[in-house]
C-alpha cells in the first residue's frame, strides 16, 4: 500500500511537474536539467583558504589569496556553490526578485554539501538582512528562507532578526569600485541583541557574494556584538568583475 507522503507527492508531481531551477523545462526531480547543469560552474576545485575565491591551480591546502593577505577579513572563512555568471544568474534572480520560493529547497541541499565544515561547527545560523524597506516591498528575505531551512535540515538555531541593516544601501552590483562597495556598506549593520551570538559560532547566510563587502560588514557587526566565530556561505559569488549581481 502507498504511504501518504509518497501519494500526496506522486500526486503533486502530476497537478505540478518539476521544472528545471534555470531554463523552466521538465525535469524528473526538482534541480536543474542536463543542460543547465552542464552550464553552471560549480565552485568545487582550489580556493583561497579564507574567501572562498576560486585558484586556477592547486596550491595546496591552507593558502590565502592577495587580498586576504593584505587585507584579512573579519570573517573566518567564505564559501559559495555557483559561480555567478550568465549560467546562474536566472535562477538566482528568480529567488530574489521574482517570488520563486519553490527554489528554497533545492539551493539548501546546494548550500549544505558546499557548506559542510562550516555547518558542522556552526550554532546559530543568520541571514544577511534588507532594509526594512526593501523587505517591505519584495515581501520576503531570500537569505532568510535559506537560513531557515538549512536550520530545519541540520538542527541549527536561525536567529533571522539578529542582524538589522540600519540603513537603505544601494545593490553592490550598482557600485562602480571595491572602495565604493565598502563605503556603501559601511556602519550598515547592527546587532540589537548581542546575547543572539556572543560567544557562539555564526553561520552567515546570503545569496551572492560580490566582492565581499556585505559579509565583511556583517561579519564586523558579528564580531563586535561578541560572535566567536563568523562563516560566510552563499549561494553563488562574482569571479569575474564582468558578472556583477542586478
Amino acid at each position: 500500500m502507498m504511504a501518504w507522503g509518497n501519494w500526496r507527492a506522486g500526486v503533486l508531481d502530476l497537478l505540478f511537474p518539476p521544472l528545471c531551477m534555470a531554463c523552466r523545462t521538465p525535469v524528473a526531480e526538482p534541480g536543474l536539467c542536463v543542460a543547465c547543469w552542464n552550464a553552471v560552474t560549480f565552485l568545487e576545485g582550489p580556493a583561497c583558504a579564507c574567501c572562498g575565491l576560486p585558484f586556477p591551480v592547486d596550491l595546496g591546502e591552507g593558502n590565502f589569496c592577495a587580498a586576504c593577505l593584505a587585507r584579512p577579513p573579519a570573517f573566518d572563512s567564505a564559501r559559495a556553490i555557483l559561480a555567478y555568471d550568465e549560467n546562474s544568474r536566472g535562477a538566482i534572480l528568480a529567488l530574489k526578485h521574482a517570488d520563486r520560493l519553490d527554489l528554497v529547497p533545492g539551493f539548501a541541499r546546494w548550500l549544505a554539501r558546499a557548506g559542510r565544515s562550516a555547518l558542522s561547527r556552526s550554532e546559530v545560523i543568520v541571514p544577511v538582512p534588507l532594509h526594512r524597506f526593501r523587505l517591505w516591498r519584495r515581501r520576503y528575505n531570500q537569505a532568510a528562507e535559506l537560513a531557515r531551512r538549512l536550520g530545519r535540515q541540520h538542527g541549527i538555531g536561525v536567529e533571522p532578526a539578529a542582524l538589522i541593516r540600519t540603513r537603505p544601501t544601494e545593490s553592490q552590483g550598482a557600485m562602480a569600485s571595491a572602495r565604493a562597495r565598502r563605503r556603501n556598506v559601511l556602519g550598515a549593520f547592527r546587532v540589537p541583541d548581542p546575547g543572539t551570538v556572543a560567544g557562539r559560532r555564526v553561520l552567515l547566510v546570503d545569496d551572492v557574494m560580490t566582492t565581499g563587502a556585505t559579509a565583511e560588514a556583517c561579519a564586523r557587526a558579528l564580531r563586535r556584538a561578541g560572535a566567536a566565530e563568523v562563516h560566510v556561505l552563499a549561494l553563488a559569488r562574482v569571479v569575474r568583475a564582468t558578472d556583477m549581481p542586478i
